[in-house]
């Protein structure tokens, strides 16, 4: 379904909706903000479905820019050598949109369900947003995880140059088939060294995404906000939900010590380091992060009960 949020249409999946359960809409709610060029069917299933079972109604949303929710087009196309050099400099980048219009998306998403509180779950893009929306609106998160993400802050080690051609290498074709090898071979470079799924799994993962939607133009809207968000790791501080950071220890888009620095920016949290991992969501680490995610849940649960 779609929801009026921060003045865009905005595609919704929301477990409410599909249970025979009359008790389900009274759950307590897991938010869950997908990453760069992602959408919401990427989320792994096994996952949500851990989550459903461990007592939660799940909400999963398509950003801005990406799978049914609005697209942009027209902002145009950023210039991203041009904003990339404003970076090197030490200037913030001035792309089509914020970060912090991206979390407005995301706080209107609770309020068109009438969502009052929710655990606010981000995976790499979306834990930034997550960690907006945990400085937002504070009084409405009831605990914060931020999943193979990052605090923004300068200094911080960057991609490996491997991953940097990989997602700058240009789709050649413009056939699904190429789109869908382009992004494979992404993937590849992204993931651990225990990555677990079959290529041909992999592929098929790929296809389905792409043929709901490609925007590659999007995804870099969605990148300058990203790389525009220079202010948000000096206000981590302020950030009072329990929180979990989780990521793996071979990421190769945002190292492990940018996990170790948010954790050390928000007071009090969690941090849980995974062997082996990239920067993917492998079944061979779902068990894992649903343990460790479904306690953090369990606890902060159980403290606003």
């Amino acid at each position: 379904m779609q929801v009026k949020a921060n003045g865009l249409d905005i595609e919704v999946l929301d477990s409410a909706q599909s249970s025979d359960d009359p008790a389900h809409r009274r759950r307590p709610v897991v938010l869950l903000i997908i990453g760069l060029g992602l959408q919401l069917i990427d989320w792994p299933q096994s996952f949500v479905q851990t989550l459903l079972d461990g007592g939660y109604r799940v909400v999963r949303f398509d950003n801005r820019d990406a799978g049914l929710s609005t697209h942009l087009s027209k902002l145009g196309k950023p210039h991203l050598f041009w904003l990339g050099l404003q970076y090197k400099l030490g200037l913030a980048p001035h792309g089509p949109y914020r970060l912090a219009d991206m979390t407005a998306d995301a706080v209107g998403v609770l309020d068109a369900l009438q969502i009052d509180k929710a655990h606010v779950v981000g995976m790499s893009m979306g834990g930034m947003i997550a960690q907006r929306v945990a400085l937002s609106i504070p009084q409405r998160v009831l605990s914060l995880s931020s999943m193979m993400s990052s605090s923004g802050a300068r200094g911080l080690p960057g991609p490996e140059t491997r991953v940097v051609k990989g997602m700058m290498t240009p789709v050649r074709g413009k056939t699904v088939d190429a789109v869908v090898e382009q992004h494979f071979q992404l993937f590849k470079l992204l993931s651990g060294t225990s990555h677990a799924i079959s290529d041909e799994a992999l592929r098929e993962q790929i296809r389905r995404s792409v043929s709901r939607n490609n925007d590659p133009e999007g995804v870099m809207r969605q990148m300058v906000a990203v790389a525009s968000d220079v202010s948000r790791a000096n206000l981590l501080g302020r950030i009072t939900a329990p929180t979990l950071v989780m990521h793996g220890k071979d990421d190769p888009l945002l190292p492990y010590a940018c996990a170790q620095d948010t954790a050390r920016r928000i007071p009090g949290a969690q941090l849980l380091g995974i062997d082996g991992m990239g920067h993917d969501m492998s079944p061979v680490h779902f068990k894992t992060m649903a343990q460790a995610l479904l306690a953090h849940l369990h606890d902060t649960t159980a403290q606003h009960a």
